[in-house]
């Protein structure tokens, strides 16, 4: 007996309005800030999972020109994702003097410079949330996870008038049809 098809949610995702609160949340002059705005910045330029974000090393990255960071995806799958320059920037003032250190060194620490988890990165979205939603208030209206920060990435770069092809490969699917999703 075939399965019945039901019609999928839509995605969620933030407008850009939305995305650009929540990376003015947090507050840079602290280092803890510095890293909860590189992460959020690398979240939203990547389209990475929680656990691909924590888990990215220092090796991984190559901030040169241009700058690009090895995802190590689902299923032992790795993919090349460019960064935008001004993610390459702070990435590298986040570093600072780690920027020479071992090249298996997580680039995302809690404060007590042990490697963040997903568990972590998603506390620290859903606290930036909750900040940011006090400046716009539609916030409160969404459930915000560092995977709805990736099905943002995706819409942006649809809206942007990049390829779907594209995009999978930005997101690290196998299937077009996963993509499709978003169109």
């Amino acid at each position: 007996v075939p399965l019945r098809r039901v019609p999928r949610p839509t995605v969620p995702y933030l407008e850009k309005a939305e995305i650009d609160a929540l990376l003015a949340t947090p507050e840079r002059r602290r280092r803890q800030g510095q890293r909860d705005y590189a992460l959020l910045l690398f979240l939203y330029n990547t389209g990475a999972r929680a656990d691909e974000a924590a888990q990215t090393t220092r090796g991984s990255l190559d901030l040169g020109q241009p700058a690009s960071v090895r995802i190590a995806g689902k299923g032992r799958k790795t993919r090349l994702c460019p960064l935008w320059d001004h993610t390459a920037s702070v990435l590298r003032h986040l570093l600072g003097h780690r920027l020479d250190g071992p090249a298996d060194a997580r680039v995302f620490v809690n404060v007590r410079a042990q490697p963040l988890t997903r568990f972590g990165v998603y506390a620290l979205v859903r606290r930036t949330t909750a900040t940011a939603a006090k400046q716009v208030p539609s916030l409160l209206e969404k459930r915000v996870s560092p995977h709805t920060v990736r099905h943002t990435t995706a819409v942006h770069l649809l809206r942007a008038g990049v390829d779907i092809n594209t995009i999978r490969a930005w997101l690290g699917h196998v299937s077009l049809e996963t993509t499709n999703r978003y169109a």
